[in-house]
């Protein structure tokens, strides 16, 4: 029996366990680089920034400025700290962001996604969640079929 394998996929996640250097926190956008190739907003050796801009505002006003920005204020303040960016282009990395189950958007305005009863500024309720709910759930489905392969 032939198995569609792409209709299986549910979410895929990338996921790279990368050296932290000194150089690495050396400076804010390496660190924001460092964290976007290790969770895989970007692939080894990218050299757009736009995502990478996209992701240091969220970070910014989220757990900085503990604010839901609006595309007027990450525009703004991309346009600030790295170079001015195309609303479509920001709306498209917020659009794969949001995609990815990283980021969510109300009322005009994106968050991170963070669980319910926890303070939505919290950055270790952000890193927790991330791995709870994209990366436990794998770890399930894995463990279930390798249980299931050993009875056979």
């Amino acid at each position: 029996m032939e198995v569609n394998e792409a209709k299986l996929i549910e979410r895929e996640i990338t996921l790279r366990e990368l050296r932290l250097t000194k150089e690495v926190v050396e400076t804010r956008r390496s660190m924001v680089r460092w964290l976007a190739l290790s969770l895989g907003v970007i692939n080894p050796g990218e050299s757009r920034l736009s995502a990478i801009s996209v992701l240091d505002s969220m970070l910014y006003f989220q757990f900085t400025k503990n604010e839901d920005p609006t595309v007027e204020e990450l525009s703004k303040y991309i346009g600030e700290a790295w170079a001015p960016i195309n609303e479509k282009t920001l709306r498209y990395h917020l659009l794969q962001l949001a995609n990815a189950g990283v980021l969510s958007h109300s009322k005009g305005k994106y968050r991170f996604i963070i669980p319910d009863g926890y303070d939505r500024y919290d950055i270790d309720a952000w890193v927790e969640n991330y791995f709870e709910s994209g990366i436990y759930p794998i770890k399930g489905k894995v463990s279930t079929v390798i249980k299931e392969l050993s009875k056979r």
